[in-house]
């Protein structure tokens, strides 16, 4: 039983309570008015889902309350039923912001499907409400983090094809911010105001994905006991985000074409073609033109989708960005979990460097939610982090940090700091226990010992050490 709160405004006791018994089978939460008035004060105090209402009634009428939702909460769908079927009728509703009317007498199974129907596009248009408004206020397009090249230059891509109602095709790996990018060029373009439907084409089985596609008649298949709306229908007007578009079927690939080629399609089960005017951007982590070349992608839906491609570089090839994004993701993360950090050390900051972060953004921001729950205050160092961040620099990566400038350098200090920052990294690799290390460096554990005072790295030691040493 959905969850759904829905109320119904009719003015006669037996059709308001018929239709509220009928529907309290479907949806838990049902609620009446005997009048538009009382049914404009329930909208105030209460949010819902959708509002059923008779167009003539005593006071205020139905167009009235249609008006009276617009103004106080935008996300409800109305519904008009009424005897008076005229045109002018039709207008008015709609015009009032009616989602739909229903002229009476009407059966139970046709006011269940146009509700059924207006809760998905309830649902739907909330989604993206809230999408735009997270949006505006941290995915805008000025806040996607990247001062590098690379990213420079698929922002520049991205201010010259929004606006276009052009198909884009975004190519990345796995983390690089595919569906980010996307989101960037709708609501950065002509269609910001409509919705962005994205689907997960490699997520989902083909059998369903054909249905979320394209929806479903109701008895088109064992199950399908209502209409369904699909994706395409669902994006007209706005933006239809196909995520990992490469791992679509062939059979699923032919049906998408037509869609490009002809802006129309039928529902499952359907005979009825339904227009839409869509815009389309693609993302996979594959290579689309050898898949072309290999058979498994169609050539023709191939140059259907790839009219601008946007290559998103991955993290290894903009390590420019990491220290800003690191600072982002810190900030984020010691806010939403509460967390009293102070920073994250410069040594640290090394090592994330170093990384080639085969996860890349993604994996990148995982890491500092981590650090930032298990450290929970002070300051991040590096022996917080996991081994396979700390055995990335190996020596000839740290000699490789070795610059001499051209006013010279102190060869006992650099020597010195090379010698601080090796004993460091083989205590780290020992996970701090100095017999370890010791035999990491063909050392005497007392010299390592002496060494450590020396300079001063007991400070770094974390509390456990004296335990295990």
């Amino acid at each position: 039983m959905s969850d759904e709160r829905i109320l119904i405004v009719d003015d006669e006791k037996k059709n308001r309570d018929f239709l509220a018994e009928v529907l309290r089978e479907d949806y838990s939460d049902v609620s009446t008015a005997e009048d538009g008035l009382g049914a404009i004060d329930l909208i105030k105090k209460i949010d819902f889902n959708l509002v059923l209402t008779d167009l003539r009634m005593p006071g205020a009428d139905g167009i009235e309350v249609l008006r009276n939702i617009k103004e106080i909460n935008s996300q409800t769908v109305g519904i008009v039923f009424t005897g008076f079927g005229t045109i002018k009728t039709a207008i008015d509703a709609m015009k009032a912001g009616a989602y739909d009317y229903i002229t009476k007498p009407f059966k139970i199974d046709e006011i269940r499907m146009v509700i059924d129907k207006a809760l998905q596009y309830q649902k739907l248009h909330s989604e993206n409400f809230l999408l735009r408004q997270q949006l505006k206020q941290k995915y805008k397009f000025e806040n996607i983090i990247g001062y590098s090249d690379e990213m420079q230059h698929v922002f520049e891509l991205i201010e010259k094809v929004a606006d276009s109602e052009s198909n884009i095709m975004i190519y990345g790996e796995s983390g690089t911010g595919k569906e980010l990018i996307a989101k960037a060029i709708h609501f950065n373009s002509r269609q910001r105001d409509n919705a962005l439907i994205p689907v997960n084409c490699g997520a989902i089985p083909e059998g369903l994905l054909e249905s979320e596609l394209f929806g479903y008649e109701r008895g088109a298949f064992t199950g399908a006991m209502r209409t369904r709306v699909g994706r395409f229908e669902l994006a007209n007007g706005g933006t239809i985000f196909l995520d990992e578009i490469g791992d679509m079927s062939p059979g699923l690939q032919v049906k998408v074409l037509r869609v490009l080629q002809e802006q129309q399609f039928e529902r499952l089960g359907g005979v009825k073609t339904i227009k839409t005017n869509v815009r389309v951007i693609a993302a996979t982590n594959c290579n689309l033109e050898k898949e072309v070349e290999d058979g498994n992608f169609r050539e023709d839906l191939y140059y259907r989708l790839n009219v601008i491609p946007i290559v998103v570089p991955p993290l290894r090839d903009r390590k420019s960005d990491i220290p800003f994004l690191v600072d982002h993701f810190f900030r984020h993360f010691i806010r939403v979990k509460n967390k009293n950090i102070k920073e994250i050390s410069q040594d640290t900051m090394k090592y994330f460097m170093n990384f080639d972060w085969p996860g890349n953004v993604r994996e990148l921001e995982n890491m500092i939610e981590r650090l930032v729950i298990l450290k929970g205050k002070g300051v991040i160092v590096p022996q917080d982090l996991p081994e396979k961040l700390l055995e990335i620099r190996s020596e000839s990566a740290l000699s490789k940090n070795i610059e001499i400038p051209d006013g010279g350098i102190c060869f006992k200090t650099a020597v010195s700091e090379f010698e601080k920052e090796l004993i460091l990294k083989a205590l780290q690799k020992s996970k701090w226990v100095k017999n370890r290390a010791a035999d990491l460096l063909k050392l005497n554990r007392t010299t390592l010992v002496e060494k450590i005072k020396k300079k001063h790295l007991e400070k770094a030691t974390p509390d456990f050490i004296s335990q295990q040493s």
